[in-house]
């Protein structure tokens, strides 16, 4: 099916995921107005009224979440506008990022926090980069190593994503003090890091009141409609940046590792049963050869091993050869992490 003109909300429920992903970005006519996303956006006008603030973020459909550098602008995915490409996404990325009500807020807030400091410039002053850090700090928002126990920073995002960036923890901090749902006082009454920088931020928004908006203008980036790529460029070009989270990543390694036949008893031989019983001790002698800490190597042999059960995958070798062989295909996992910040190179 060919189209001549713009493709309506109307048009995507009639064509199958082939047809859409063929379509290319400028080609859709996809409208924040009348949809779910104008809600949350709504929503989140409410809130920075409630507290007084007079900047209101521009939100428009782009290729991914984020705030265009020094603009007071919010780039929403463009999925998120219709059910049909949420479904396209899901089917194609496992999850859809912001794909309910909490998870859509808590990014909406986040990317508030960056209009925020664009619209003051807050970050600039040396009593922010004292409670923050310094903005010119090397940015590898994939590569940082949280500390999970760490209470000098706020947890909103997933992977203790404040402590990323000072940018980003400013972004953290922001979107807790905003949201009406945490008492924010109360919660982080014991966490004195956490809270100094929560009572910055108050003390910012106070401040900001009295001052005059110098976000930047302009065309704002990656917005779908100025987009000439199809989806289907799009969604290989995601593929394979984010290949090592895909379930099937390791598959090949795993069996070669776990070799014996699927008529094996589960009960002796499963692969799964072997990775539980040796966790231990595997995570410590990966631990000893990379001098990466336990936490990290944790969670990726929790990913093998749930990768190795539903594989249904089982030993064909001693125990004594496949935990060598495990710890050996483990250590050259981590050593890559620590050089590139993917777990194994991609294919």
């Amino acid at each position: 099916m060919k189209f001549m003109g713009k493709v309506t909300a109307e048009d995507l429920s009639t064509l199958s995921d082939a047809e859409i992903l063929k379509l290319r970005f400028n080609q859709i006519d996809l409208p924040v107005q009348g949809t779910e996303v104008e809600e949350y956006v709504n929503q989140l006008y409410f809130e920075l009224e409630a507290y007084g603030l007079n900047f209101k973020p521009q939100v428009f459909l782009g290729d991914e979440w984020f705030s265009p550098e020094g603009m007071n602008a919010i780039s929403v995915p463009f999925y998120l506008s219709h059910n049909r490409l949420k479904n396209l996404e899901k089917t194609l990325m496992l999850e859809v990022e912001g794909g309910n009500t909490d998870w859509f807020m808590r990014l909406l807030r986040h990317e508030a926090g960056h209009c925020f400091d664009h619209c003051y410039k807050f970050s600039k002053r040396k009593k922010w980069s004292q409670v923050f850090g310094s903005p010119s700090t090397e940015y590898h928002p994939d590569t940082y190593r949280p500390q999970p126990f760490s209470k000098s920073y706020v947890k909103h995002l997933d992977r203790w994503y404040a402590q990323a960036h000072p940018d980003e923890d400013f972004a953290e901090t922001f979107a807790v003090w905003l949201d009406p749902n945490i008492n924010w006082k109360k919660e982080y009454a014991k966490w004195p890091g956490a809270l100094a920088k929560l009572q910055y931020v108050d003390s910012l928004a106070q401040e900001s009141k009295k001052m005059k908006i110098t976000a930047e203008a302009g065309r704002l980036p990656s917005a779908v409609k100025n987009l000439t790529s199809t989806l289907e460029k799009y969604y290989k070009k995601r593929k394979r940046e984010h290949a090592e989270e895909y379930p099937d990543f390791y598959d090949s390694d795993l069996k070669k590792i776990f070799n014996g036949e699927s008529t094996l008893s589960k009960r002796e031989f499963s692969a799964g049963r072997f990775m539980h019983r040796n966790r231990k001790a595997i995570v410590a002698t990966v631990a000893w050869a990379t001098s990466e800490r336990k936490f990290t190597i944790d969670g990726l042999v929790k990913r093998l091993t749930e990768r190795c059960e539903n594989l249904e995958l089982r030993l064909g070798k001693s125990e004594m050869q496949t935990t060598m062989e495990v710890a050996s295909f483990l250590t050259s996992l981590v050593k890559n992490y620590l050089f590139t910040g993917k777990f194994k190179r991609e294919v």
